[in-house]
């Protein structure tokens, strides 16, 4: 860890060095940007949802004096284009995104960083090009397995958060929320806009409300904002009643074991995530023994929690004394 670094401290912001965008296919065009030293450790950052977009604060987990750091908005959310489209959006076509990312910008290899749906993608993108990736860091871990899916969309998280689950559920009539995920993806995908958009205010702000361990009961600022909800929830939606459109519930950790091990790797996880459960990681880890998993006793979700903060960039630092 660099000493002169004040631990839970986020690297300060630079401003981007370039940006871009990129036409992966006849419909989708995607924004990417890049900060940083220009010969410092390649790293792609992840966001999270999927269609949450990038942010600069996720930037700010790299020593900018040490890493080459990528950011890009994934199919249909941020700035990439056509806003909240689904079609032609899956993990696959993200996955290759990533590739023609990579070749575009005349990267060998890189760190892959992604927290929460960022996580999953990450592992999806390691286990199918394992020779371009330097090692992991993940956060909030996530396989879109049924499980996790019930967990926090239909009946568990809720038992936690009654108040907020009310809210979640209100557009719901009663008869429909014996499956909440079909319910809410009849009205996402609805062309009566007011339906839209109240269902994806519910959707977003549900996870809004229960992001992090000390929750104030209100979502971040940006779930209020039309435009992002409706990206998020929808392109949310559509992943996960697809189940990420893996071939089986555990397809991707069937994969991790058989390829993930000679990839480094660094798992954060929060021991009261509420979004994604603590089991998660625990089995990530016993399937990719090579990975350290560093669990947060004071946590929730949220990457930007102090002791997320203080293990990510303990583990950013470690990768650029590495590779620098």
């Amino acid at each position: 860890m660099n000493k002169s670094l004040s631990r839970r401290t986020l690297f300060p912001p630079l401003p981007t060095r370039q940006t871009g965008r990129l036409r992966v296919s006849d419909l989708h065009e995607i924004y990417w940007e890049e900060s940083g030293h220009p010969r410092g450790v390649p790293v792609i950052g992840l966001h999270g949802g999927p269609g949450g977009g990038s942010s600069p604060e996720m930037r700010r987990f790299f020593d900018p004096h040490r890493y080459r750091i990528v950011l890009t908005d994934q199919r249909g959310c941020g700035k990439s284009t056509p806003h909240s489209e689904l079609r032609e959006n899956d993990t696959w076509a993200l996955i290759e995104d990533i590739e023609a990312l990579r070749k575009l910008l005349g990267i060998e290899k890189w760190l892959v960083f992604g927290g929460s749906w960022g996580s999953t993608l990450a592992l999806a993108y390691a286990v199918t090009h394992p020779e371009r990736v330097l090692g992991l860091v993940l956060r909030g871990i996530f396989l879109v397995s049924k499980a996790e899916l019930n967990w926090f969309y239909q009946d568990g998280a809720s038992r936690l958060f009654p108040d907020a689950y009310d809210r979640y559920v209100a557009p719901i009539p009663a008869e429909e929320r014996h499956d909440l995920l079909g319910a809410f993806n009849r009205r996402l995908m609805s062309d009566n806009q007011a339906e839209r958009l109240q269902a994806a205010r519910a959707w977003a702000c549900w996870e809004g409300e229960t992001i992090t361990m000390r929750t104030t009961g209100q979502a971040p600022p940006r779930f209020e904002d039309a435009d992002f909800v409706d990206a998020f929830a929808r392109i949310e939606n559509h992943y996960f009643v697809n189940q990420g459109f893996f071939p089986s519930d555990t397809w991707l950790l069937d994969q991790i074991k058989a390829k993930l091990g000679g990839i480094p790797g660094t798992i954060v996880h929060g021991r009261y995530d509420v979004v994604t459960p603590l089991s998660t990681a625990w089995a990530l880890k016993k399937a990719w023994p090579r990975a350290d998993l560093h669990i947060i006793p004071d946590a929730g979700h949220s990457s930007l929690e102090h002791g997320i903060v203080d293990q990510l960039i303990q583990a950013t630092e470690k990768f650029a004394d590495v590779y620098a």
